[in-house]
């Protein structure tokens, strides 16, 4: 099912850009360390090297923030997109489903309880949407190939 993919993308980017995020405070940590002293070895005199080895990791963190900001640009366009195609169906009740699950991320359980409906019809309408979705949104799916 070609819609499922297409709004999955959301919550694949934000997977993303909290990897990085971590993997960002991971290099940050690791550059304001201070490196341990080896007094084992001999000494022996010798030019200082040309870089401390944090400076390899703090070129490494500018890389790193100039990936997240430009993954969180894309993260807020193809948010705003997949809203607004969610908010132009017909059918309040597809609306509300499709924006909790693939927008706000949440599980058929807790949309159930939030939408007072049961596990079951919450699956069947949420079935029953993206399928709406997908005839609403056909020629969508051939310009969003490069995404799934």
């Amino acid at each position: 099912m070609w819609a499922k993919e297409y709004l999955q993308q959301l919550q694949r980017l934000d997977t993303v850009i909290n990897q990085k995020i971590a993997e960002l405070e991971d290099l940050r940590l690791k550059a304001e360390s201070v490196g341990a002293i080896d007094y084992a070895k001999d000494r022996v005199q010798t030019s200082p090297a040309a870089n401390a080895p944090f400076v390899n990791i703090i070129g490494r963190m500018a890389d790193l923030k100039a990936e997240i900001s430009a993954e969180i640009e894309e993260y807020a366009n193809e948010k705003h997109l997949i809203i607004k195609q969610i908010q132009a169906l017909a059918n309040p009740a597809y609306v509300q489903i499709l924006y909790k699950r693939y927008v706000e991320f949440k599980r058929f359980e807790v949309i159930a309880a939030e939408m007072n409906y049961t596990y079951s019809y919450t699956r069947q309408l949420h079935k029953k949407s993206l399928q709406n979705f997908e005839r609403t949104y056909k020629n969508v799916q051939n310009h969003t190939q490069s995404y799934i």
